[in-house]
């Protein structure tokens, strides 16, 4: 993997470990040469992840709407910065550029991009690994969510067993670069969405 996609809160949480976490995360990806693309913000849990990733002598690459620009406060230190007219916008550059996607905690946002992306997997749109990291049980919920719609026929086993998770950075990346999408062939082709 040469670069990987960080969904996650432009706030900081209630616990400091969400902070930390998320700088070591950008601190793990600089040292492992794995190209951070975010957000491109500057405020919260992106900008620990962020900064993280810059300390550590990575490289960072910022994607965010021109609208956003003064509500999220565009960090001033990437190594790039790309600005885009709309939020779908956002989203489909930060999958063109990146190899897999790791969701961090965050809100209805974090939550979307994260959705879209495994629902752009399960479709076939992509092959990415897209992975959980479930920090101080943030996402606990949402995994037995995600198991219920499974129990209830809504979803296929084969697309729950898509969602990587751990609470541990190294066990996390090590998953994603194992990870080999199943082969249950487009519904849809990119062009009919």
């Amino acid at each position: 993997m040469k670069s990987i996609t960080v969904f996650c809160g432009s706030s900081f949480g209630s616990d400091s470990i969400f902070e930390e976490q998320a700088t070591l995360l950008g601190q793990t990806l600089a040292k492992q040469n794995i190209q951070l693309v975010y957000g491109g913000s500057n405020t919260g849990l992106m900008k620990a992840v962020a900064d993280g990733a810059l300390d550590a002598g990575g490289k960072v690459t910022g994607i965010l709407p021109h609208f956003l620009q003064s509500k999220e406060i565009a960090h001033k230190q990437l190594t790039e910065l790309i600005l885009v007219e709309t939020m779908h916008e956002r989203k489909t550059k930060m999958s063109e550029l990146c190899d897999g996607v790791i969701v961090l905690p965050g809100g209805y946002g974090t939550m979307e991009e994260f959705f879209e992306m495994i629902t752009w997997a399960q479709l076939g749109l992509h092959k990415k690994p897209i992975a959980i990291l479930n920090i101080d049980g943030f996402y606990d919920d949402l995994i037995r969510l995600v198991q219920t719609m499974v129990d209830k026929g809504f979803l296929k086993q084969i697309n729950r067993d898509m969602l990587l998770i751990s609470d541990h950075i190294d066990e996390l990346l090590e998953k994603m670069r194992n990870y080999e999408a199943p082969n249950v062939g487009k519904w849809i082709s990119k062009e009919e969405l």
